[in-house]
């Protein structure tokens, strides 16, 4: 099938584009939110072809993965009139917790019996407000980077994107008192100055932005990961630390609670358990790598990619009947 679908996620759609179809991806001259094309930095199939909108007017297209509001009449206007979910069939995609009056915020596409909305975890699926419209979960799928962890940096590993506008969403206020428990590398999209940000000393809060290429290895360099988010989705980034064999020490919260299972790690809602956890894993390397060990394994058996692939293959078929 030819699915269109935006750049809007990029290891989501690492992960989605794995699968056995043509993905149209929209590339414009500008490369902007609406035609960013192929990625530059995940490794994406052949089967991802950049198209046009000159081109998408004429195009067979089978499936429409809608992710924003305005993409259905995006869509409409770049296929010659054809409305996703009426003449095309469409799913919308929702990547993220709801924003606003929680747990009231009504999702965009509530009350649409010609759509299917597709939650990446049950917490999403549970806090937003979908009226009538057809719901399904389809939890993440991680193209496995392999068992990489060496731990022999004695630091712990975050991995964050815009740390300093998203705050208290991301955890970034707990980030001082995290640090003086375990030093932090933070990877991720504009973590320049962070350390500054937060009065930090270099060596106890570095920075850095690397291609996914480069951040597996990175990150598993480290004696542990830390994920102190407070609302977002269940963070990809938390799921490639287990894939790669890393002890995870996370805030309880959203999704985090069912994706993280006994001896995986440590869970809490207690910034203080947290730092606690962290200082135990510098100090004991072969504890760490034994609950990375065991990370790893559930992360394969939940999260693996052909588990994901089959359930978008099964909610496909679905929707096109």
């Amino acid at each position: 099938m030819n699915i269109l679908l935006w750049h809007v996620h990029g290891s989501w759609t690492t992960a989605f584009v794995q699968g056995p179809h043509t993905y149209l991806v929209p590339v414009t001259p500008d490369r902007g939110p609406d035609g960013r094309g192929r990625a530059e930095t995940f490794t994406w199939p052949s089967s991802v072809r950049e198209v046009t909108p000159a081109e998408l007017a004429e195009a067979p297209v089978d499936l429409v993965v809608l992710q924003r509001p305005h993409e259905e009449e995006l869509a409409a206007r770049l296929l010659g009139g054809r409305r996703p979910g009426r003449d095309v069939p469409a799913v919308y995609l929702e990547h993220n917790t709801p924003r606003g009056d929680v747990p009231d915020t009504r999702h965009p596409v509530a009350d649409r019996p010609d759509l299917t909305l597709v939650h990446v975890t049950h917490f999403n699926r549970l806090f937003w407000d979908n009226g009538s419209t057809p719901t399904a979960v389809i939890e993440h799928g991680i193209v496995d980077p392999g068992h990489l962890y060496t731990g022999r940096l004695p630091r712990a590993a975050v991995v964050v994107n815009e740390p300093v506008r998203r705050r208290r969403h991301v955890g970034t206020d707990l980030l001082p008192g995290l640090a003086e428990a375990a030093p932090l590398d933070v990877f991720g999209m504009r973590t320049e100055g962070l350390a500054e940000e937060l009065g930090l000393s270099a060596d106890r809060c570095r920075s850095a932005d690397l291609p996914q290429s480069r951040l597996h290895a990175a990150m598993a360099e480290r004696r542990l990961y830390l994920h102190p988010v407070r609302w977002t989705s269940l963070g990809l980034s938390l799921l490639e630390a287990m894939h790669l064999g890393m002890p995870v020490v996370v805030l309880a919260t959203t999704e985090a609670v069912e994706a993280v299972p006994a001896g995986a790690g440590v869970l809490s809602t207690r910034p203080e358990e947290l730092a606690r956890a962290a200082r135990r894993y510098l100090a004991d390397p072969e504890a760490a790598a034994r609950d990375g060990a065991r990370a790893r394994q559930a992360a394969l058996e939940r999260y693996g990619l052909k588990r994901f692939l089959d359930d978008w293959e099964r909610l496909i078929a679905e929707v096109r009947s």
